[in-house]
């Protein structure tokens, strides 16, 4: 029975996509917007909200609960020194995805994956070619 299994396996190992997953939200904190397919990127909102939501809490236990999923210190610094307080007044929902194009190689659709509530004029953009 395939009850109460939630998520989904994206052709990997378990090790693999928790490695996966956890590179993601760290570059997400890092960069604050990323390109990724959008199946990964769904499973990226799930663990990127966990830690949005661990920063608001602060306090040592959830420094730690995070610090086991993040990878460097560097976002985890950005992680509860400013988007905890950046998102202190929205109740979940910290994630957009906006479609983006289809990758080349195999078609599959890839999307532009971004805090919702974004620096203006931040460093980290999406260089798009101009037509």
């Amino acid at each position: 029975m395939h009850h109460r299994i939630g998520g989904r396996k994206l052709k990997r190992k378990t090790d693999h996509r928790e490695a996966m997953l956890r590179n993601l939200v760290t570059s997400l904190i890092v960069h604050e917007r990323i390109i990724t397919t959008e199946a990964k990127a769904k499973e990226l909102r799930k663990l990127a909200d966990r830690m949005v939501s661990l920063s608001k809490k602060g306090g040592l236990a959830a420094i730690r609960q995070a610090d086991s999923i993040v990878r460097s210190k560097e976002a985890l610094g950005k992680l509860f020194k400013d988007l905890g307080p950046r998102f202190k007044e929205r109740n979940g929902g910290y994630t957009r995805s906006i479609k983006y194009k289809t990758r080349k190689g195999d078609s599959a659709p890839m999307v532009v994956m971004e805090w919702v509530e974004a620096k203006i004029g931040s460093s980290a953009g999406v260089q798009q070619k101009s037509s």
